[in-house]
């Protein structure tokens, strides 16, 4: 009778106890992958609140000239305002402005590099988009000095790529006025850089 008792209760664990069990652990790997996401989005969400944190601390205007430095969008007609605000204290205005509409971009981690089809290596895309400027103005050459000068020392990040002299013989007369106060042609290429989300 006893023997028989035991094969009953084995057969019940088989049939009905093992496979819960079973499930049961199956079940608790479950949840510790549950914890362990929720873990996870416990730690994302605390380095997010630090962020947050750190970036409410930044002083406002501070923010404003980090937006000028590297923009989060091309905005091509305020960098033409700022360097034509920056040429016209020394009588220098911009004339023969030329641009791309459509500015360099592409986006990838930086360092990373592709290889085409054929085993040549490509140049790997960046996260900032390049955009260039090219535009004339006249002016003396000390006056020019400090157009560069001011131009060096303003927010927005701009790469002078060539400037081109040639005389200017647009004053009276049709010719060069004293070499004293000498007036010159100069034709800039410049890039200018922005961040892309």
């Amino acid at each position: 009778m006893p023997v028989i008792l035991i094969g009953i209760a084995v057969a019940v664990f088989f049939t009905l106890a093992n496979p819960l069990y079973s499930d049961i652990g199956l079940l608790g790997l479950k949840v510790a992958g549950f914890d362990k996401a929720l873990s996870n989005a416990k730690e994302y969400k605390n380095e997010v609140d630090k962020l947050t944190d750190k970036d409410n601390k930044i002083d406002p205007e501070d923010k404003i000239k980090l937006l000028r430095l590297l923009p989060d969008n091309i905005d091509n007609i305020r960098l033409i305002l700022e360097i034509e605000q920056v040429a016209m204290p020394y009588g220098m205005a911009l004339k023969d402005v030329k641009y791309d509409a459509e500015p360099t971009t592409s986006a990838t981690v930086p360092g990373s590099s592709v290889v085409q089809g054929g085993g040549a290596a490509a140049t790997p895309p960046k996260d900032y988009g390049v955009w260039e400027l090219s535009f004339s103005t006249t002016g003396t050459y000390s006056n020019f000095l400090n157009f560069m000068r001011d131009l060096e020392s303003n927010l927005r990040i701009v790469d002078i790529s060539s400037i081109q002299f040639s005389s200017d013989t647009s004053g009276p007369g049709g010719t060069a006025s004293s070499p004293a106060a000498e007036s010159y042609k100069y034709d800039f290429k410049i890039k200018t850089y922005w961040l892309k989300n």
